[in-house]
């Protein structure tokens, strides 16, 4: 488990606050290394004196199983063979993310929480989190998240695991990651296009582009690109250099199978075990995971008379990434809720 954290824990580890990372996020979450291009993927959220402020909270961000930046996943060794898992890792869930992080928390010492905050994936962690452990954090913030997967996300994701298998130099999981990194895989560029789709909003994709064309091709060349395609294009290109196939592959398989019920009697019965102060926020503009998603939750809680939670829909259009882009609508918001002045 590869894991990152910023500020420092108070005597009784009351201030920590666990941030849970997106489907092609990291442990990375906040600051700036010296060869980093960019910040941490949050950093506009935390940090000294901002809404997560390490200066009062002890923030760790953990790399889930099952992905890229260092923690167990299929690209890892397997220790009976001596080779990496690839095709052969075990299929993996939410609940198993958010299982292997409490052990490792409890390896620090850490057995109690503020907060926990994530989007996306991250959001589905935070409500697994709240349903399997209850009595672990006082606050749980997920935000463009759902409590199962819908078959719209499925279908935008069989896109994307389509597009990577039928490339050949996939070669059933034996690629060579170096050299893909350096020589391009269409088939994972393809997929990373496809899941723009569902991150950024068709308002999103009017207000960020237009039909602006590329200003040196021509209108009428065949290959000539509107500049929704280059950026398309670029993203797709440079997902190869830092993400890898097979973790596309399990992770996807994760989100599709998520569903916080499993399990449980019914949806009803696994709500009913969260304790937490849930804080369900979502992008009005999302059009991956639908606010509806989320105010359904809040409603089934209403119905069984809880009080701990409460359902914010953000006036956002830019789409699903703008629990990542736009920050700026919301940090306030977090920040309140922490210092619990909401």
């Amino acid at each position: 488990m590869v894991y990152e954290t910023y500020g420092e824990p108070n005597e009784d580890k009351s201030n920590v606050i666990v941030v849970c990372h997106a489907f092609s996020g990291s442990h990375h979450a906040a600051g700036r290394y010296d060869d980093d291009k960019k910040p941490g993927w949050w950093d506009a959220l935390i940090g000294d004196g901002k809404a997560v402020d390490t200066t009062k909270y002890y923030v760790i961000c953990v790399n889930v199983i099952g992905s890229c930046y260092g923690t167990t996943g299929p690209k890892s060794e397997n220790p009976k063979t001596g080779r990496a898992y690839g095709l052969k890792f075990p299929v993996i869930t939410i609940r198993d993310m958010v299982r292997a992080q409490k052990t490792l928390f409890a390896r620090l010492g850490i057995f109690k929480a503020k907060a926990i905050i994530g989007g996306s994936m991250g959001g589905m962690q935070a409500l697994s989190f709240a349903v399997e452990y209850p009595d672990f954090a006082k606050i749980v913030i997920p935000m463009a998240a759902t409590h199962a997967t819908s078959p719209w996300v499925i279908a935008l994701n069989k896109v994307a695991q389509s597009a990577l298998l039928a490339d050949p130099a996939f070669d059933n999981g034996n690629y060579d990651i170096e050299e893909i990194r350096q020589n391009g895989l269409p088939g994972l560029s393809a997929a990373r296009m496809a899941g723009y789709l569902g991150y950024i909003s068709p308002g999103g994709m009017s207000g960020k582009f237009g039909r602006n064309y590329v200003a040196n091709d021509g209108l009428f060349e065949l290959f000539g690109q509107f500049e929704v395609e280059r950026y398309l294009d670029y993203n797709g290109n440079n997902f190869v250099k830092w993400f890898d196939p097979l973790s596309l592959l399990y992770l996807t398989k994760a989100i599709n199978i998520f569903d916080i019920s499993y399990g449980y009697d019914t949806l009803e019965d696994a709500l009913a075990r969260i304790e937490s102060s849930l804080y369900l926020l979502s992008f009005k503009g999302d059009t991956m995971f639908f606010p509806s998603e989320m105010q359904n939750i809040a409603k089934i809680m209403q119905k069984q008379g809880r009080e701990n939670v409460s359902y914010i829909c953000i006036d956002s259009d830019y789409g699903h990434d703008a629990f990542l882009v736009e920050v700026e609508k919301f940090a306030d918001l977090v920040a309140d809720i922490l210092e619990g002045k909401v």
